[in-house]
């Protein structure tokens, strides 16, 4: 399937470590039927030693699915897309994390600094698989080394058929602000859909920032933590010009009591409940007494007590 009959929708779900699991990813199809979703990032040598089943599990009604791999070692990041072949629409190579502990490794963003490296990766892996292959990058891995032009070029030449860039540089990690601008650069120099990632957070920023960037769509990161509707509302005011609303405080809430039972019936109940601990605060802000509120059930350990202080909070939510 060529790559633009895959991905009809203009907003994606970008792929964040420990983040865009099943049951994130889940939550969003929910509100979003044609958006394409990524997978956390998987590491190619840990995937390569265990086939971990929560990593791949996904749903009939996931497609479009994008699944992403890191890895500095071609024709083990290809034996791994071969793998995942059998559960993605596309795969995805990660060259824009921009962790220590991956760059590190020279994986993620450092392949920036390595574009031969990297086109051996997307032109091994493309050999390899029968699917599309898209790459998500940076702007650079410092702004004295902002290559990502010339590095979006020798992608599309080793085989990408689909480019995600965050708009900031390594040397920013998620901090400053995403230079959506720089992005339209790129556009005019390959001829593969290209989507802009960062600091997307809203139907409004959404369009600012595919005025400013020239790009095909929007990969929604960050701004669908906590918000699992965004995705869906941006779908739907870029095809039908219909705004909707964010959800309000009571509507987060159960949206959060949602994600609490899915992650503890995928992962168990006491690390389900723990791993849902790096969203409250995503969910849970804005309103007084919010940062108490999380510093109290960020220190419970089951679903019942979590549920409890929630419910607690229903009367306040309704008043804000």
């Amino acid at each position: 399937m060529q790559v633009k009959n895959l991905i009809s929708s203009r907003v994606s779900l970008a792929p964040m470590a420990g983040i865009t699991d099943y049951v994130l990813r889940s939550l969003v199809r929910e509100y979003s039927s044609a958006s394409l979703l990524t997978t956390e990032m998987i590491s190619s040598e840990a995937l390569t030693q265990v086939k971990d089943v929560v990593i791949t599990k996904r749903d009939e009604n996931h497609s479009p699915i994008s699944y992403q791999l890191s890895g500095h070692k071609p024709q083990m990041i290809a034996n791994c897309a071969k793998y995942l072949e059998q559960y993605a629409d596309m795969i995805d190579i990660n060259m824009g994390c921009p962790v220590n502990k991956v760059v590190k490794g020279t994986d993620g963003c450092a392949l920036m600094r390595n574009p031969d490296l990297a086109q051996e990766i997307v032109k091994t892996v493309k050999n390899t698989i029968n699917i599309p292959l898209s790459v998500k990058f940076r702007l650079g891995y410092t702004f004295d080394e902002l290559n990502y032009v010339e590095f979006g070029q020798k992608m599309q030449e080793a085989g990408a058929d689909f480019i995600t860039i965050h708009a900031r540089t390594r040397s920013q990690m998620y901090g400053g602000h995403a230079d959506w601008e720089k992005i339209a650069e790129l556009k005019r120099n390959v001829d593969i859909p290209v989507f802009a990632n960062g600091d997307v957070t809203s139907i409004e920023t959404a369009v600012d920032c595919l005025e400013k960037s020239k790009a095909d769509g929007v990969a929604v990161g960050r701004g669908a933590l906590g918000d699992v509707t965004l995705i869906g509302r941006i779908e739907k005011y870029l095809t039908t010009g219909e705004y909707i609303a964010p959800p309000g405080l009571e509507e987060k809430i159960y949206s959060l009591k949602k994600h609490l039972i899915r992650e503890v019936e995928l992962r168990g109940e006491n690390v389900g409940v723990k791993f849902c601990r790096k969203f409250y605060p995503y969910y849970l802000n804005g309103f007084p007494g919010a940062s108490r509120l999380r510093g109290e059930i960020v220190l419970i350990d089951n679903l019942k007590d979590v549920f409890k202080s929630l419910d607690n909070l229903i009367p306040v939510a309704r008043n804000v």
